[in-house]
């Protein structure tokens, strides 16, 4: 089952999200214009926010303790004492939450009032609980939650399209681990999973939402119209991983089958491939769609270092297909692929620094 690399190991994805970290920190403004469209209940009642593919880092509980701030400082502007706020950090069950919840500050004066945690700093100012399942299907009672975010989740397919892995297919992605440069037919499989599977998920966000809560979504993206043109997620997986899969195929550790039946389950989708789903949906209105430049998933000391842009690289692609990989060649061959993988990234640094670039999809959508 899919997840992100587990642990604080070199390769893990606790050690490998400083990239989602910035990314995320540079569209904090556009978050808290949708947080300013929420709708604010009595401070009785309790303020639920949900993070949906939250993972294992760090990542997920500075999102959170943003957005609680963020819907402290809009009650208090209106008089209003602040309600008891909870939390809920949503994965697969594949996901390593203990490490997740290791990363959590601890609630202020166990027993004691919500006015206590949020006065006391370098403590959580909420309730926290993990919610195993896959965010396509429901995962939270009706008219439950106040605000949804998802951030670099919803590119992840619930599965690698059948017609892809059937080779009497035409979208049968022969000799590639991955969309990018793939055929037409291929294409559009992916584009049709991936539809299905954001429609999946706004099916279940719109019964689970209270009325005037908002959603917050953040997935890669592409500028080109072309599918088969998957970006700065085609240069992560299409390139130097995708090479280091045929060296494996060549050196005879595995068989051509054995590649073949292996892809990515990831599909960057262009503005109007996540238009469609959200008009066909209906139940939330668009306040805000667009793309927007993340930058490089790199993140390095020593720019100028090959080696160390090399291992970067080797090391992002790990964390969060190393899982998919070693259940599919297991541990040996897989430690051998990511030392390809990082040799090659090694003798390209130069190129993958100037050239290696991720867009995403920002989408604020309320439900009224």
């Amino acid at each position: 089952m899919l997840s992100m690399k587990g642990g604080k190991g070199e390769a893990s994805y606790a050690n490998n999200c400083q990239a989602q970290a910035q990314h995320a920190r540079s569209m904090l403004h556009l978050l808290e214009e949708t947080l300013d469209g929420v709708q604010l209940d009595s401070p009785v009642v309790p303020f639920v926010v949900a993070d949906l593919g939250c993972s294992s880092g760090a990542n997920t509980i500075y999102i959170v303790d943003v957005i609680i701030k963020h819907m402290i400082k809009r009650y208090e502007a209106l008089g209003y004492d602040p309600p008891e706020f909870s939390a809920f950090f949503s994965d697969l069950p594949s996901n390593d939450f203990n490490t997740l919840f290791q990363l959590l500050p601890a609630l202020a004066k166990d027993g004691g009032s919500m006015e206590e945690c949020l006065a006391a700093n370098g403590h959580r100012s909420y309730f926290a609980a993990g919610v195993p399942g896959s965010f396509h299907r429901r995962l939270f009672p009706s008219r439950s939650i106040d605000v949804f975010y998802s951030a670099f989740s919803l590119h992840w397919l619930s599965q690698v399209p059948e017609m892809v892995l059937d080779k009497r297919s035409t979208a049968y992605n022969k000799g590639r681990v991955f969309i990018h440069g793939a055929n037409e037919s291929t294409a559009n499989a992916y584009r049709k999973q991936f539809q299905s599977d954001l429609a999946g998920f706004l099916r279940s966000r719109s019964r689970e939402m209270k009325t005037g809560g908002s959603m917050f979504l953040v997935c890669l993206g592409r500028t080109s119209v072309d599918p088969t043109d998957q970006g700065g997620a085609g240069l992560l997986f299409g390139t130097h991983f995708q090479d280091a899969w045929d060296d494996l195929v060549q050196e005879g550790h595995i068989s051509n089958e054995k590649r073949d039946s292996f892809n990515i389950p990831v599909y960057a989708p262009s503005l109007q491939d996540f238009k469609e789903v959200v008009e066909a949906d209906g139940s939330f209105g668009i306040n805000k769609l667009e793309v927007f430049r993340g930058g490089s998933p790199l993140v390095v000391n020593c720019p100028d270092d090959p080696t160390e842009v090399g291992r970067a690289l080797a090391n992002s692609c790990r964390a969060v297909s190393g899982v998919l990989v070693d259940a599919h060649i297991g541990d040996r061959l897989s430690e051998e692929l990511f030392l390809r993988v990082e040799s090659r990234a090694t003798s390209h640094a130069k190129e993958l620094l100037e050239q290696l670039q991720f867009f995403h999809i920002v989408a604020s959508l309320s439900f009224a």
